[in-house]
């Protein structure tokens, strides 16, 4: 019976052998790598600050120029306030509405390069406010289409609201041109017939506005301006011929046609002898 057991165990002994020498024969499998270390997750970016971004490339920089006078946006804007400031309730001087034309050139400039860019919406209502203060009718046409393009192309902004006030009612301000006053009428003489009456240019008319537009267009109001009394021209002097000195013969023809020769003092002036002084006594 001992003999028995022993033999079981050096059967299990050389099982396990058998296996520990399998195991080591076996190969090894090489270790898990090991994953590479990841960098800071960016930021997350906001759907308004996307917006802004993506707005900022359709604008035009500060640094570009457009228009004859070479205007940044900025400049244009600036113009256009300081303009307004200068025409108060309206205004036809020539100097002002230079200006606002030259900044508008650079405006429309602005928007052939950036047609998307978001900071026309306020160019545009700052030209339509100066423009309508300018009391002439290529102003009011231009106050009256740039008001429509605001409320076409940015009917949602601030300023496309501002504007949707202006379009009901809006009415045009400009003056008529000025006519040369009548003439009065010549003082005749007793028995004297009078010439039949030349027509006369009439006065202005008082300003009526219109009082049903067409569809689609504003009232007008047309200003009265005084009439002016026309200056007659100037008639130009004549001018007047200049003689001029003649010159002196030397010689005069005598009967016999040969010169005879002129004496020497008509040809030139012998100084007189200067006086002398008597002696005292």
């Amino acid at each position: 019976m001992k003999r028995r057991s022993t033999t079981i165990s050096l059967l299990a002994a050389a099982a396990a052998a058998c296996v520990l020498g399998s195991v080591a024969a076996a190969p090894t499998s090489k270790p898990p790598a090991k994953p590479a270390p990841k960098g800071p997750k960016p930021p997350a970016v906001s759907k308004f600050r996307q917006h802004q971004l993506d707005m900022m490339r359709l604008s035009a920089p500060g640094d570009e120029y457009f228009g004859r006078l070479k205007l940044s946006y900025l400049g244009i804007n600036n113009t256009f306030r300081d303009e307004s400031i200068r025409a108060g309730a309206y205004t036809t001087d020539s100097h002002i509405i230079s200006q606002v034309d030259f900044a508008e050139d650079a405006l429309r400039g602005w928007a052939n390069h950036y047609p998307k860019d978001p900071q026309l919406a306020r160019s545009y209502f700052l030209a339509y406010s100066i423009y309508r203060k300018i009391w002439t009718l290529p102003g009011q046409t231009k106050a009256w289409q740039y008001l429509n393009i605001i409320e076409q192309r940015f009917p949602s902004s601030y300023f496309g609201k501002l504007v949707k006030r202006d379009l009901v009612g809006f009415t045009e301000h400009y003056f008529m041109e000025p006519q040369p006053c009548p003439s009065p009428e010549p003082t005749l003489s007793p028995g004297a017939r009078r010439p039949p009456p030349t027509p006369s240019p009439t006065p202005s008319p008082a300003p009526t506005p219109t009082a049903s537009p067409a569809p689609g267009q504003p009232a007008v109001e047309i200003l009265p301006v005084p009439c002016y009394t026309p200056i007659p021209p100037t008639p130009s002097p004549t001018p007047v011929p200049t003689v001029g000195p003649t010159a002196l013969p030397s010689a005069l023809p005598s009967a016999h046609g040969s010169p005879v020769p002129l004496p020497t003092g008509l040809l030139t002036a012998t100084p007189s002898p200067a006086p002398t002084k008597s002696p005292r006594p």
